[in-house]
């Protein structure tokens, strides 16, 4: 942590500027140091929160039947009509859950949250950090992604600006904002623990930030931010066996986030591409075992589906795909997740390693 503080006052320093130079003036929102000596985020902090609202969600469950009810010793002693018999439906119960969202652009009053906070509402109120409270209306969602999109009409809202979730390291600071435990507004600080990580969402797109800034429930849908105040990610989920934050949570990158989001606005869903392959991770004992010489990562094409994208592109099961578009694939997942965040049409160069030389094919990504 240590280390970490004296990254972000760097620029803070008080060294004299010579003649004629500008004096070092701490990048906007960053940790400080103010007049009494303290190191803070306080600026940081006055700047952003305004962008983070709280969700309150009402939705309706089925109600349980209670155990008893299935005991047929019970039900006669009771007088209770058998199973064959017709039985009252019990109502449904109304439920009131609580999240966070990130407002992200003012003007139109779109708010980021995730899909699992708004999942099934019949009513979403949003209440700001003045204390307004506005109904919200659902844009749409992507559950694959965990993003969902309200949107509110006020006057005077803040937005946060996007960061680039490309350009985050193990190691960076990172503060996360929501409303733990309905509490309300709460700023928790910490690092990216690990980024990439997957297994949260089983089939969905995934490339999760992990961070040990404390993520609790209701801090669903709130911000990930750097030391700038800058939307590095979505907090999503936590890794916690008593219900509570241990240090291991995890947020959806603000560049995925943001891709839902645009096609949201553009077309009221997320219109998903596919190439039509199936691929998996190339492994150093997968590359020794298919007797490849190059033993670096990438994704193996295992199957080719019959009339797709892929096919019409020449891509040939044993291929292994090593760069689309001039970065490197270093995981199928990493794969399928930028293939599947594009939208239909567009044209994509794949580099690939056949019989171990290496190729270049173009593809146009089509509508799954």
């Amino acid at each position: 942590m240590l280390a970490v503080l004296a990254f972000a006052c760097a620029p803070a320093t008080s060294r004299k500027s010579a003649p004629g130079e500008a004096a070092e003036v701490p990048p906007k929102g960053a940790a400080t140091i103010d007049r009494d000596g303290i190191v803070t985020i306080a600026p940081m902090l006055e700047r952003v929160t305004p962008a983070v609202a709280n969700i309150s969600v009402r939705s309706r469950v089925p109600a349980r039947r209670n155990l008893l009810l299935e005991d047929p010793f019970f039900r006669r002693f009771f007088g209770i009509p058998e199973e064959d018999q017709p039985v009252d439906p019990l109502p449904d119960q109304e439920v009131v859950s609580a999240g966070s969202g990130v407002i992200v652009n003012a003007t139109s009053g779109y708010i980021l949250t995730n899909q699992h906070v708004i999942e099934g509402a019949e009513q979403v109120r949003v209440t700001l950090l003045d204390g307004r409270q506005l109904d919200a209306q659902v844009l749409g969602s992507d559950p694959d992604t965990d993003v969902a999109l309200l949107k509110i009409d006020a006057a005077g809202l803040k937005q946060i600006e996007f960061g680039d979730s490309s350009k985050l390291k193990v190691g960076d600071f990172v503060v996360a904002i929501g409303n733990p435990f309905g509490l309300g507004q709460t700023a928790t600080s910490g690092i990216v623990s690990a980024l990439g990580r997957t297994g949260l969402i089983p089939e969905g797109y995934e490339d999760f930030i992990q961070t040990d800034a404390s993520i609790n429930p209701g801090n669903s849908g709130g911000a990930l931010v750097d030391s700038r105040g800058r939307l590095v990610g979505l907090n999503s989920a936590i890794l916690a066996p008593a219900g509570s934050s241990v240090g291991i949570g995890f947020a959806v990158p603000s560049n995925m986030a943001r891709n839902v989001m645009d096609q949201i606005i553009a077309h009221g869903e997320v219109r998903r591409g596919r190439l039509g392959l199936v691929v998996q991770t190339l492994t150093p004992d997968l590359a020794e075992a298919m007797g490849l010489a190059q033993a670096g990562s990438g994704a193996l094409v295992s199957e080719v589906a019959n009339e797709s994208a892929a096919e019409r592109a020449g891509i040939e099961r044993g291929d292994v795909i090593v760069d689309m578009d001039g970065t490197p694939i270093v995981s199928s997942t990493q794969l399928r997740n930028r293939i599947g965040m594009l939208p239909v049409g567009q044209t994509i160069t794949l580099t690939i390693l056949r019989n171990g030389e290496l190729r270049t094919v173009r593809a146009t990504v089509a509508a799954q």
